[in-house]
């Protein structure tokens, strides 16, 4: 990881820029993938899942069968944990459910703002090096909670047509059955546009490789709703004197694991602290069985000295990290100090894996600098709000010469007179 020790603020966009490697030939492919998809169907969906994958499941649809046999495998203690973090995960975002609004003026005008689940849902799940069923949970709970009647699971197969039994497990704990084999900017273009087998849904979700980032960003083009841009997974450590080395190094390391698009960020107030950073993070890293990916993540990551407290905070809020970890001796302060970031995690004790399974908060967030405007994944993104209003005839008596003025003054007459016609009709 290279350091850089006081950058001035000029070159702060510089020492921010993520890793990009998306190229023209990535764009290409996904474009050819979608307009395949969207005409051929099933058939074109097989055939690109052979040219990716090397072979099409017998059947894309999980079975019956697979299900109890997935149920069978998983170990116990693995379930056991699988259904601690689906308690908590379940507790947390109940209490995210978005409660009805209702102004009553008391002159004979209602109005509302009610929440809806989105009816079909379609929920993306990487299963290639990492078969992440803790994203199951994630977005398996909030549209369980949200009420969407219709939710759908696509997650890539091995070569001999099986998913990781985990996955079917936590899907079915989730009480989702439709699951399929499909995974890429395929399994996008499955979704969005519908097939013989799969039905079109209402939004999609979930992160995914830089082939899925494409898929769903060109599909949000043709109307097809997405959760947010989410991209490699990124990290960003705030430490001071009271941060522990260890604790930072390990933190920094399970975010390089994701893969070789990952980006981790350290800012600390001196460069004794950064030199010792580096030196756990070559230890441990020494130690990982995922080290050849963790080496690729480093190459685009580094560490930045800023002795001011200020400025390591204003640092964190203009880089917008998916991650925020606060490894400084009064963290509830410095969180006041927040104004960019998709999830936080306060002190020396709380690792950013805690989020990612079993804390109860949603580990899907924004990367790339969208956390500045995007939220993570909670019960409101499986939901829409729609507004009611109700007018009695004395309330439009009271409220029709504002409405009336307004739309004359733009230039809508038929607006006025949609007013108008019902004040001077006295039936």
């Amino acid at each position: 990881m290279e350091i850089f020790i006081e950058p001035s603020r000029d070159r702060w966009a510089d020492l921010a820029r993520r890793v990009q490697r998306e190229d023209d030939e990535v764009g290409s492919t996904v474009r050819d993938i979608l307009e395949a998809v969207r005409e051929g169907g099933d058939n074109s969906l097989r055939d690109i899942i052979l040219k990716v994958e090397g072979a099409v499941p017998e059947s894309l649809k999980v079975s019956e069968e697979e299900f109890a046999e997935a149920e069978r495998s998983v170990a116990s203690d693995l379930k056991e944990a699988i259904k601690t973090a689906y308690s908590r995960i379940k507790t947390f975002h109940e209490k995210e459910v978005p409660q009805e609004v209702v102004w009553d003026d008391g002159n004979g005008i209602v109005c509302r703002r009610r929440f809806l689940p989105i009816r079909r849902v379609g929920l993306y799940i990487p299963g290639g090096s990492a078969p992440l069923f803790s994203t199951i949970l994630m977005l398996g709970i909030p549209s369980l909670i949200a009420g969407c009647r219709e939710r759908i699971i696509c997650t890539p197969a091995a070569k001999d047509g099986s998913i990781a039994p985990s996955i079917l497990y936590t899907a079915a704990l989730c009480g989702i059955k439709d699951i399929y084999k499909i995974g890429g900017a395929q399994a996008i273009a499955a979704m969005a546009y519908g097939t013989q087998s799969i039905r079109k849904v209402d939004k999609i979700f979930g992160p995914g490789n830089r082939y899925v980032l494409k898929a769903k960003g060109l599909v949000s083009q043709d109307g097809i709703a997405i959760d947010m841009p989410a991209g490699p997974s990124e990290v960003l450590v705030v430490a001071d004197g009271s941060a522990k080395v260890p604790f930072i190094a390990a933190d920094l390391l399970s975010q390089a694991e994701h893969g070789p698009d990952s980006q981790v960020i350290l800012v600390c107030p001196d460069e004794g602290m950064a030199m010792d950073v580096c030196c756990e993070v070559e230890s441990q890293a020494e130690r990982l069985p995922r080290k050849d990916v963790v080496e690729k993540a480093l190459v685009e990551s580094r560490i930045i000295v800023l002795k001011d407290p200020a400025d390591r905070m204003d640092f964190a809020n203009f880089y917008a990290p998916e991650h925020l970890i606060l490894s400084v001796e009064n963290p509830e302060a410095e969180a006041l100090e927040v104004r960019s970031a998709g999830s936080v995690f306060l002190g020396n004790y709380s690792p950013e894996s805690a989020g990612d399974y079993s804390s109860g908060t949603n580990h899907t967030l924004p990367t790339m600098g969208m956390a500045a405007a995007w939220s993570g994944i909670g019960v409101d993104s499986f939901m829409h709000a729609v507004s009611f209003q109700s007018l009695s005839k004395s309330g439009l008596e009271r409220l029709g010469g504002t409405i009336m003025t307004m739309a004359e003054a733009e230039g809508l007459q038929a607006h006025a007179q949609a007013v108008r016609i019902r004040l001077n009709n006295n039936g």
